[in-house]
C-alpha cells in the first residue's frame, strides 16, 4: 500500500516529491530577486488582479444595463405590436 501512494505522489509531483520541493524552493527564490530587483512585490499583484476582476464586474454589469435598455426600447415597440396581432387573429377565427 505505501508503495502504491508512494507511485501515486510521484506520478502527481512529475518525480520525487522532495527533489520537486527543492526545484520549487530554488525557483521561487530565484523568482523573488527578480521580483525584488524589478521592484515588483506581492501586494501590487494583489491589488493589480483585484482590480482586473472589479473591471470586468462593472463591464459586465455595463454591458447588462445596455442589453436590458435596449430590450425594454424594443419592448415598447414590438409588445403591442404582437398583442394587436394576437388578437386580430383569434378574431378571425385562425
Amino acid at each position: 500500500m505505501a508503495n502504491g501512494s508512494s507511485n501515486t505522489l510521484t506520478r502527481f509531483f512529475g518525480g520525487s516529491p522532495g527533489w520537486v520541493l527543492l526545484k520549487l524552493i530554488l525557483l521561487s527564490i530565484v523568482i523573488g530577486v527578480l521580483m525584488a530587483v524589478l521592484g515588483i512585490d506581492a501586494m501590487s499583484i494583489v491589488r493589480n488582479v483585484e482590480r482586473l476582476f472589479r473591471s470586468v464586474f462593472q463591464n459586465a454589469w455595463g454591458a447588462v444595463h445596455a442589453l436590458l435598455r435596449w430590450f425594454l426600447l424594443g419592448a415598447v415597440i414590438v409588445f403591442p405590436i404582437w398583442i394587436v396581432l394576437r388578437v386580430t387573429q383569434m378574431g378571425s377565427g385562425k
